[in-house]
């Protein structure tokens, strides 16, 4: 099997970094692990890495769909298998970075879709929000991941349910996944107490950077459409915000909160999902990390 390096972790504990060192001592590139920074335009609230810390290594699938792009974990299954084979043809080890659990899974795991026709003749008299409504009335989890305009997928969701007489959601996550890789799976990891501070830290300083101006600037552009790369967490509350909901400081402290329980429910699936290798970061000298990584990798590289 390819071998495929991963670096998994919550925000903010030096993933970007690290895969830049792991890129340059493979004299490799990186394709990106994260379901929202897949998106233009959504650059300070994902956290993506700027154009100066890349250190001209090469980064795949990052500012690659326009907002109004309905991207699934579908797509991105076929399109980080499409970027393995051309890494393997170009005799590059694979470095993915990124805290999309979900995303990782079905590109790296023997993760099967249900591609059966949809057919819309039980709906045809129902516009895509009554459709869409009737989803989230069935299999909420599943209704989440799409665009209420993408009738053909939430109707095959409906037709699954009539034909298997369970959800889609429950298939998935019933089946008994298989990596098609030989994964080496790298975990960063802190405190808990000292996460949530540097959580803390790393939204102030977004809000610094000028969050609040990249998402003023999106909501003025897309406010009509509820697409769901907009629904990423920062953008979501100061949305609610522009809309006089909420005040700013309470956007700001429901970003960090959110913040603080994705990062929860991300060491969660990685623990459960994944065989995963964790470091402990030392912050006073990541280089010592970097190390560490590095003599965990050289041996699984071979």
């Amino acid at each position: 099997m390819s071998k495929v390096i991963v670096i998994v972790g919550p925000t903010g504990v030096g993933k970007t970094k690290l895969s830049i060192e792991l890129a340059k001592y493979f004299h490799s590139e990186i394709i990106n692990g994260d379901s929202v920074q897949v998106y233009k335009e959504l650059n300070i609230g994902s956290a993506k890495i700027k154009e100066e810390e890349k250190e001209n290594i090469r980064h795949h699938l990052l500012d690659v769909k326009n907002i109004e792009d309905n991207y699934t974990i579908y797509d991105y299954q076929n399109d980080v298998r499409n970027k393995i084979k051309e890494f393997n043809d170009a005799n590059l080890l694979p470095i993915i970075v990124g805290g999309s659990g979900l995303y990782l899974k079905a590109a790296l795991y023997d993760y099967k879709f249900n591609d059966e026709e949809s057919k819309d003749n039980l709906y045809e008299d129902l516009s895509n929000e009554e459709v869409y409504k009737l989803l989230m009335e069935k299999d909420e989890k599943e209704a989440l991941k799409l665009h209420v305009n993408n009738r053909k997928r939430v109707v095959r969701a409906l037709n699954i349910i009539e034909k298997s007489k369970t959800t889609k959601s429950n298939i998935l996550e019933n089946q008994a996944h298989k990596p098609i890789y030989d994964i080496c799976f790298i975990g960063l990891t802190l405190p808990r107490d000292v996460l949530y501070e540097r959580i803390n830290e790393r939204v102030d300083i977004m809000i610094k950077d000028g969050l609040v101006e990249e998402a003023r600037n999106l909501y003025n552009k897309y406010k009509n459409n509820n697409y769901k790369s907009l629904q990423a967490i920062g953008y979501k509350e100061l949305f609610s915000y522009f809309r006089g909901e909420i005040t700013l400081d309470e956007a700001i402290s429901l970003i960090k909160k959110k913040s603080r329980n994705y990062a929860k429910r991300q060491y969660t699936w990685f623990n459960n999902q994944f065989n995963t290798k964790w470091f402990n970061v030392n912050l006073d000298n990541f280089d010592e990390t970097v190390k560490e990584v590095k003599d965990y990798v050289r041996d699984y590289n071979g």
